[in-house]
């Protein structure tokens, strides 16, 4: 037994998951010191869908904002979220592009990058892992939890010995869902403890109001660390307030070491934030609630809310219990794959298609991704696919049964000639690889209003142009 280690959610993963990940900088900044002061195992600020979100919403370069953490952070460790050969895209790519891009972060100020892969397809984690240990970073393989009747403690104790085995310097439950109960998670955990040497750390959500017990089940079972968010933007589908779990082992074997004290300032900047976010409607309440049915459907939040949009796009609203049982289905048929980014919307939009049109057949129109998932486009599905049902979705279509990335040709030279017209640091080729068309928009946004910024300071020093 020993002290338990806390993550902090509160920069990154928390308001991906109640305020669709529009914090910015500037509302972040005036806490930075403070929370660098609470003596936190590390602060997870960057990575998942924030990079996307900066760029697309907030007018805002994503590099900065790291560059801009790290120098008011100075003794927490920083960690991010990457989606192995995705980076934090939605296709694979290149090894260059991936090398470079861990390269980049560390070198911009992460200390700890969790990687993880949709499918649990190790090959998928193999460029990021090197690239992260030659870097000096530290290598935190998650496992992308699930439950179905082909996944088992056994089989993800034995995904983490792979882990391990190529280089991880600690393991992540990654349950984005809320779907760990309490005694699964102890079992688990004892599970993973007897087969890797590595730490290990629990991230799961309180969508299905489980969280804190799953936490507390584990810390018994001996998980080293576990991910929290500040309570001002914690429960629903974010995660367990870090006071309670502070509160809750003060005092134990596990007592965290935190200071309640200096938490609740922290607390206080955020509860201001959470405020203005209700105000605005960017907090939607739907999403503080507990929804039990995540249990029932393993339907993360994001994918629900997905369900939603596109049945009442297409006039059906009323065939949301129907499109429910069959994502159930639909994964089933695809090989049981967790229900993460980019599966998750590849399994629900076609359980759409086959509710929408069920007249014609189930599977009678079939998205390009999901036939591209069925092929091995994205890796090895957790259960073998059958074989009848895979010759329907993609007839006489060869199998790709290698790693994928292994037929992508190098891209960072294109990538220096296509950002070449824009690029003002290194990092712009980057964020042109990942978001083409949304970087191009931001690049123009950010010359206008540096010519603005400089017009106006001429203006100023009484300079004209002639």
């Amino acid at each position: 037994m020993s002290k338990v280690l806390i993550t902090e959610t509160v920069l990154r993963d928390a308001h991906q998951s109640l305020a669709a990940t529009r914090m910015t900088t500037e509302e972040m900044l005036p806490i930075l010191e403070e929370m660098d002061k609470v003596g936190y195992y590390s602060l997870e600020a960057w990575g998942g869908a924030t990079f996307d979100a900066c760029l697309r919403f907030l007018n805002e370069d994503p590099w900065e904002r790291l560059r801009t953490i790290r120098n008011h952070v100075k003794n927490t460790k920083l960690q991010m979220l990457f989606r192995g050969q995705n980076i934090l895209g939605y296709r694979h790519y290149a090894d260059d592009v991936v090398e470079y891009f861990v390269q980049k972060s560390i070198a911009n100020g992460i200390d700890i990058i969790r990687i993880f892969d949709a499918l649990n397809d190790a090959r998928n984690l193999e460029t990021a892992i090197k690239a992260t240990i030659k870097e000096g970073g530290h290598v935190q393989a998650a496992i992308s939890y699930t439950t179905s009747p082909f996944h088992t403690n056994e089989g993800f104790a034995q995904y983490a010995k792979q882990l391990e085995d190529m280089g991880a310097h600690s393991i992540c439950i990654k349950d984005m869902s809320g779907l760990l109960k309490p005694y699964e998670a102890y079992q688990l955990v004892k599970t993973l403890k007897s087969t890797v040497k590595i730490p290990i750390q629990l991230h799961t959500h309180y969508t299905a109001g489980l969280g804190s017990m799953t936490l507390l089940k584990a810390i018994e079972a001996g998980v080293d660390a576990v991910d929290t968010a500040i309570s001002p933007l914690a429960m629903g589908t974010s995660h367990t307030p870090t006071e309670s779990i502070v509160s809750t082992l003060q005092g134990t074997p596990y007592d965290t070491g935190l200071s309640l004290e200096q938490l609740d300032v922290v607390a206080k900047h955020f509860t201001t934030i959470r405020e203005r976010y209700l105000a605005s409607g960017l907090i939607d309440p739907k999403v503080l609630k507990v929804d039990v049915n995540a249990l029932r459907y393993q339907v993360p939040g994001g994918m629900l809310s997905n369900l939603i949009s596109q049945l009442k796009m297409a006039g059906k609203s009323d065939k949301l219990d129907e499109v429910l049982e069959e994502v159930a289905n639909v994964r089933r048929d695809a090989g049981y794959p967790p229900l993460v980014t980019p599966t998750s919307q590849i399994v629900g939009t076609q359980a759409v298609n086959n509710v929408l049109f069920a007249e014609e057949g189930r599977y009678s129109r079939v998205t390009k991704e999901f036939r591209g998932l069925i092929r091995g486009e994205y890796g090895k599905c957790p259960a073998p696919v059958d074989d009848a049902f895979r010759q329907k979705i993609i007839g006489d279509e060869q199998v790709i049964d290698y790693r994928p990335a292994n037929k992508i040709a190098p891209e960072l030279e294109s990538l220096r000639k296509r950002v070449a017209p824009y690029r003002e640091q290194e990092e712009d080729l980057l964020s042109l690889a990942l978001f083409e068309q949304v970087a191009i928009k931001f690049f123009e946004w950010r010359k206008q209003k540096k010519y603005h910024l400089d017009k106006n300071a001429d203006a100023a020093n009484g300079v004209h142009a002639i």
